[in-house]
C-alpha cells in the first residue's frame, strides 16, 4: 500500500536490505539503486507471494512493475508527513503518482488533464498499452500468475510442504485438488539446482527450455 515504499524499489536498495515502512527509512533521492535488480526482484517476490496459501493484495501500479518515484520536485509534494516533519521526511508521494494506462497523453491515460503528481517521463513504456499481450512483461507475468493461482492453487485448501532447498533458497509444494505445483525462489546471487519436478508454468525470468536443471538468482519458478 501507499504507506511503505513500492517494493520494486525497495529491492533495488545497495546501501541495505528492505527499508521502506517507518518515515525515517524510505528511499530518497540519495538513496543509492539498481532499477534493474530491483524490478528482477520485484518479478520473483510476487511468484513466492502468489505460490503461497491465503489472500493477496496487490498495490496499485505493482502490476506494471511501477517503482517508487523518488524525486518529485518539493514543490508537488503534498504528504502531511512532509510538513510534520519540517520537510526532512518526504512522505508518501513517490507511490502515489497516477498509473499510466497508455503512452503519450497528458496524464498517460489517467485522465484528461495534468496529473496531481508528475509521472516520470519514461513511464510510457512503463503503461498498460505498452505492456498490453507483451511476452514476459510484468503485467502480463502478473496476469498468468493471477490465473494459474486461480485455477491450480485457489486461495487455501490443500497441502503446502516446505522442501529442503540450498541455503539461500525457498521451495515448497502445494497439492489442491486442481493440481501439485512446486514453487522456487532463489534469493541469492549464485544459481542454484533445480529439483526434477516437470515442466515450468511460469517463471519471473527466462529460463532455458521446459525443465531447467538451474535457476539463476534473484528468480523464481512455478513447476508443475
Amino acid at each position: 500500500n501507499h504507506d511503505i515504499t513500492r517494493h520494486a524499489t525497495r529491492y533495488a536498495r545497495l546501501d541495505r536490505t528492505g527499508g521502506g515502512v517507518a518515515d525515517d527509512e524510505r528511499v530518497r533521492p540519495d538513496t543509492p539503486l539498481d532499477p534493474e535488480l530491483g524490478l528482477r526482484r520485484a518479478r520473483a517476490a510476487v511468484l513466492l507471494l502468489l505460490g503461497l496459501p491465503g489472500s493477496a493484495y496487490v498495490y496499485q501500479g505493482e502490476e506494471l512493475g511501477l517503482p517508487e518515484v523518488v524525486d518529485l520536485p518539493e514543490e508537488v509534494l503534498a504528504d502531511p508527513i512532509w510538513e510534520r516533519s519540517g520537510h526532512r521526511v518526504r512522505g508518501r508521494d513517490g507511490a502515489r503518482v497516477p498509473v499510466p494506462w497508455e503512452r503519450t497523453g497528458p496524464s498517460l491515460g489517467f485522465g484528461s488533464g495534468a496529473p496531481w503528481l508528475p509521472q516520470p517521463a519514461d513511464w510510457g513504456a512503463r503503461s498498460v498499452q505498452a505492456q498490453q499481450g507483451v511476452d514476459g512483461s510484468t503485467l502480463e507475468l502478473y496476469r498468468s500468475a493471477l490465473r494459474l493461482r486461480r485455477e491450480l492453487l485457489g486461495t487455501g485448501g490443500g497441502d503446502l510442504e516446505w522442501l529442503d532447498s540450498p541455503a539461500g533458497s525457498l521451495v515448497f509444494r502445494r497439492r489442491t485438488p486442481a493440481g501439485e505445483v512446486l514453487c522456487a525462489v532463489n534469493l541469492d546471487r549464485q544459481e542454484i539446482d533445480l529439483p526434477t519436478y516437470g515442466r515450468v508454468l511460469l517463471s519471473s525470468i527466462p529460463v532455458d527450455g521446459d525443465h531447467p536443471l538451474q535457476l539463476p538468482g534473484d528468480a523464481a519458478v512455478w513447476l508443475r
